[in-house]
């Protein structure tokens, strides 16, 4: 696994050794929380993985800091620990180094591609509202924390990616793609946000089957779903393949060395929507995941893809 992380960097043209350190430590971080993600990069060219890494790894260990804080530390702690990251992150988005090894390689990628600072910014923002928002009232709202949370991601990812077509022509499907995982897993791990005091459902169509954080909670604590809860997230699972629906056509629309990581990407995190639906809509007794053989069965056949694409000339994509 290491000579491959090598063989990325090596390919990516990344040379002093402690930025070397800093990339594979975001790959790291990576490879270890977004297992379906991870995946699917390993069937982008090894001259971009490198970045997706950085952009992922920064997002992952940001997100940590809110959701995986240390016993004790308070609201107050972890404001501050989000404030002395931002004002890292507005050093390196302003030219200046960073302290931090995970800003170190973002912002050797900010550069290298040319990605705008508000991404970035939005992304700290909606961090932020983690620490006092624990609940959205539709969906709408819960738009406005994705975007910052999920949406731009997909916007950061695109540049590295590349486009046929005018890139922000993709832009918006690329979004919604971000927005559409996203979902996938508040659906997904309703109970684990529970825990930390967040419900990411919207209360208007959680009122509208009759469930309130209290139905929740108590799913949540006995491991079963009532059949109120049921209903709600078969509602949210249509709302998520709406989302999927409108991020689908950008793939087309990526460079081909590009399409087969996003397409397996897309269908493993769609297809945990399939399973969520098969357990009639029960998302309490289990985590519902893609298995290894599965992620397997999707990633070999694009990785084919991918090989086929980089050996047919190309112009350069935007």
């Amino acid at each position: 696994m290491r000579g491959t992380a090598t063989a990325e960097l090596d390919a990516a043209g990344i040379g002093p050794d402690r930025l070397r350190g800093d990339y594979l430590l975001c790959r790291d971080l990576h490879a270890r929380h977004g297992r379906t993600y991870f995946t699917a990069t390993r069937v982008l060219p090894p001259e971009r993985r490198p970045a997706v890494h950085a952009l992922y790894g920064f997002a992952r260990w940001v997100d940590d800091i809110v959701d995986e804080p240390p016993p004790g530390a308070t609201a107050a702690d972890l404001r501050g620990r989000l404030d002395a990251v931002g004002a890292d992150l507005g050093r390196a988005l302003s030219g200046r180094e960073p302290r931090e090894p995970v800003l170190r390689a973002l912002a050797h990628t900010v550069e290298g591609y040319g990605l705008p600072a508000g991404y970035f910014t939005a992304f700290m923002d909606s961090m932020r509202m983690d620490l006092d928002v624990t609940g959205y009232r539709d969906l709408e709202h819960l738009r406005e924390y994705m975007y910052g949370s999920a949406a731009v991601i997909g916007l950061q990812v695109l540049p590295v990616l590349g486009t046929v077509a005018p890139r922000a022509e993709a832009a918006p499907h690329a979004a919604a793609l971000g927005e559409a995982f996203q979902l996938t897993n508040f659906l997904r791990d309703v109970a684990d946000d529970l825990g930390r005091g967040r419900v990411y459902l919207p209360a208007d169509v959680l009122g509208a089957h009759g469930v309130d954080r209290e139905l929740l909670e108590h799913c949540a604590r006995v491991r079963a779903p009532d059949r109120r809860a049921r209903a709600a997230v078969a509602d949210l699972v249509e709302v998520n393949r709406g989302i999927y629906r409108e991020a689908e056509p950008g793939i087309a629309m990526l460079s081909p060395v590009s399409r087969p990581c996003v397409a397996t990407a897309f269908r493993l995190y769609r297809a945990i929507l399939d399973e969520i639906s098969a357990a009639d809509f029960d998302v309490w007794s289990t985590r519902h995941r893609v298995s290894d053989a599965r992620k397997v069965a999707a990633a070999v056949p694009a990785l084919a893809r991918s090989l086929l694409a980089r050996s047919v000339p190309r112009p350069r994509s935007g």
